[in-house]
């Protein structure tokens, strides 16, 4: 998925310095990246994980989004979608699905994929999506908020493009061992928890089948519910939600000192 500044980490450009995440007016990766996403475009889909070409793999991510976005048909906003593999999935789903991405070519093969969906893919950043005055149930985001220049920016415009009760649905991580690049989970939570009721992460480490292959770094989901803009956000331990165990995992303080969940199913 790609945005401004964004990378999947696999599909970084080799010229970008190895910064462990993107500080305000500071992107870990060059801000010229326009022309490397477009050529980057033919050949986006060879990776596991983002062609979803291995049929365990698909079967994998459209598992966890059934778990991610809401039961019912909803509106989803897919930000930095790339070529639209999980658009793709959302959309199979019953979702109606906009999504946005900086590289026309990506946008052009996600036109392609999505052909006869009720989807709409639009040129444009993913840290100001140009969708007006439209809302979503969820806002879809996978491997672009820790390269934008001002994640806590960022976070804000989603949330606020949310439909009261709709939810953040945020694919995160931290590669590399020697010099890390990323977003840890609980600085991440620490960031959304000004914004949410309710937040829950996966550790998505432990199922190969999503990224066709083992891996030992920190990949994660984090999935925050968006109170109405009248609500307050007062920072007490979330409620589990009906079926789920609760404190499923144990409640976890964050560095902030909010509280919020970490989800052992699927995970380490």
């Amino acid at each position: 998925m790609t945005t401004d500044a964004s990378a999947e980490p696999s599909r970084r450009p080799r010229s970008a310095p190895a910064n462990p995440r993107a500080r305000p007016r500071e992107s870990p990766l060059p801000t010229a990246g326009a022309a490397y996403w477009e050529a980057a475009a033919a050949s986006f889909d060879d990776e596991p994980d983002h062609g979803l070409r291995d049929p365990v793999v698909r079967a994998a991510w459209a598992a966890r989004l059934r778990t991610w976005l809401p039961s019912g048909p909803a509106a989803v906003l897919d930000l930095g979608c790339g070529t639209g593999s999980l658009a793709l999935l959302a959309a199979e789903q019953g979702h109606r699905v906009t999504g946005v991405d900086r590289s026309p070519r990506m946008i052009a093969r996600a036109r392609a994929k999505l052909a006869g969906h009720e989807a709409a893919l639009l040129v444009g950043d993913a840290a100001q999506p140009p969708v007006g005055e439209r809302r979503f149930d969820a806002v879809l985001v996978r491997h672009v908020l820790w390269a934008l220049p001002d994640a806590a920016a960022a976070l804000r415009r989603w949330a606020g493009l949310l439909t009261p009760g709709g939810r953040l649905v945020l694919v995160e991580g931290r590669w590399g061992e020697a010099e890390p690049m990323g977003l840890p989970a609980a600085e991440l939570t620490d960031l959304v928890a000004p914004l949410a009721a309710e937040i829950r992460v996966e550790s998505l480490v432990g199922d190969p089948a999503l990224w066709g292959k083992e891996v030992t770094d920190e990949r994660y989901a984090l999935i925050a519910e968006i109170p109405g803009r009248d609500a307050a956000v007062t920072g007490a331990a979330p409620q589990p939600r009906a079926g789920e165990l609760p404190g499923a995992g144990g409640a976890q303080p964050s560095p902030s000192g909010r509280t919020y969940r970490h989800c052992a199913a699927h995970g380490r």
